[in-house]
């Protein structure tokens, strides 16, 4: 599985987080030590607001560990809020477009997991996105799929939250449809800019990690903590949604309502 993390708080220079600590995200692309494989070395992103409203975005599909473009552009980038995620692919093809994080207009979104059965599902999950958003389907994954869904769902009048829900719950429909026996698991981040939205969830209770880190001027989500502050890092409990905004953190229930598949 991927691995990733999200920063908000007072600007700071991505490397601070993606290439400085002992356990930096790029160490995580060959080390991680909570995750099926130690090894992240199928592409990675970083996403970071600066001074418009859309966020800057760069993606390769070389593996975090050997891009020196990526150590260069951490070092010059700072940013209140950015994400970045190194890739363990899950079956779909090793592109840029494949590459996390997502952005469409000022939302960026990643995602840790899978989709269980996803090839059986996948032609009908896609024929859930309307229309006006189908247009910006670029990869093939699950996770873009997921994300352009919350999208349609936001555009309805759904909060955040509750789109990242509604989107689970019709890829767990149409699993449940195709008869497979593979979980639905997922920890995925969701910002607009000023907020974060993360969760962590699974239908077998066992849920990609993923911890919260509260600083003083800053909040970190991350897939495993990256330094060796651990006093700080607190695993977000299974089937819940922080929401992180001005440096404070609210968690509440995160709840998917199976429903029936069309």
């Amino acid at each position: 599985m991927c691995r990733f993390l999200a920063y908000s708080g007072a600007p700071v220079f991505l490397e601070d987080l993606v290439a400085s600590p002992c356990h930096s995200l790029i160490h995580q692309s060959l080390h991680a030590e909570e995750a099926k494989t130690g090894t992240n070395g199928d592409g990675f992103g970083v996403g970071w607001y600066g001074e418009r409203a859309e966020p800057g975005q760069y993606r390769e599909v070389r593996p975090a560990w050997s891009d020196e473009n990526l150590l260069s552009i951490a070092k010059q980038v700072r940013s209140h809020l950015f994400f970045a995620h190194v890739r363990a692919a899950t079956g779909t093809a090793t592109t840029r477009a494949n590459c996390h994080p997502f952005v469409h207009g000022r939302y960026l979104f990643m995602h840790n997991g899978q989709i269980g059965g996803y090839g059986l599902i996948r032609r009908r999950l896609e024929a859930l996105i309307p229309d006006s958003l189908y247009g910006a389907r670029a990869g093939t994954t699950d996770s873009e799929a997921l994300f352009l869904l919350a999208l349609a769902r936001m555009e309805e009048g759904m909060a955040p939250g509750e789109a990242l829900a509604a989107a689970l719950s019709d890829a767990l429909a149409l699993m449940e449809q195709a008869g497979t026996r593979e979980p639905l698991r997922c920890a995925a981040a969701l910002a607009d800019g000023e907020t974060i939205h993360a969760v962590r969830w699974s239908s077998d209770a066992k849920p990609p990690s993923l911890y919260l880190c509260p600083r003083a001027d800053s909040v970190v989500v991350a897939s495993e903590p990256v330094d060796a502050a651990r006093e700080c890092w607190q695993a977000l409990p299974c089937n819940t949604l922080a929401t992180v905004r001005g440096g404070t953190v609210a968690l509440s229930p995160f709840e998917i309502a199976l429903k029936q598949a069309a």
